[in-house]
């Protein structure tokens, strides 16, 4: 069975915070880890909480930028991605940055997505079956913007593409998924 900690980010933030005096930073830390444990949870109210009024996201791909703009564009996303069961993500922290403005983080998001959800993107349209379920893991850099009253105003991802895309036999998957399925349902 895949492994998928979905708290892998939590942790590393929690760890993060036990070393940061700069109150500013804890601040963006804290809204931080409040949105990723709403965006594992698939909590949608709670996720949008830690947004600003000026939020948009860049997606960075080979075709351009492809990420959601405004707040109903994010939060679009974010219904989509919930409603889709492709919310069950682990994203393995590699290196954090923090200054008084953002906070980027680098490392492996291993994601499992549903072959509908993948048949999305055009570059996976030609192979992903919507009745499968897959595993996606990439190399990703993140840059969190924060404004003034420190909220999230944006994810701006950059990956070189996948790393490992296949699909999962039934005995793969992992129960967060097949729970989040049934929830779905």
């Amino acid at each position: 069975m895949v492994q998928i900690n979905q708290e892998a980010l939590c942790e590393f933030i929690k760890n993060r915070l036990a070393n940061t005096t700069d109150e500013r930073h804890r601040t963006m830390l804290e809204r931080m880890l409040t949105h990723a444990h709403f965006e594992h949870q698939g909590n949608l109210d709670g996720l949008m909480s830690t947004l600003g009024p000026t939020t948009d996201y860049h997606f960075w791909e080979l075709s351009g930028d492809v990420g959601p703009k405004g707040l109903d564009g994010v939060r679009g996303y974010y219904s989509h991605l919930v409603e889709s069961v492709a919310h069950i993500l682990e994203f393995d922290c590699q290196r954090m940055v923090i200054d008084d403005d953002c906070i980027v983080i680098e490392g492996i998001l291993t994601m499992i997505s549903p072959g509908s959800f993948l048949a999305e993107n055009p570059m996976a349209a030609g192979f992903a079956d919507a009745a499968k379920t897959y595993l996606l893991r990439m190399r990703n850099v993140i840059f969190w913007p924060f404004d003034e009253d420190l909220y999230i105003v944006g994810e701006d991802s950059y990956t070189g593409g996948p790393i490992e895309i296949r699909e999962l036999a039934d005995d793969e998957i992992p129960p967060q998924y097949t729970d989040a399925l049934a929830a779905a349902q």
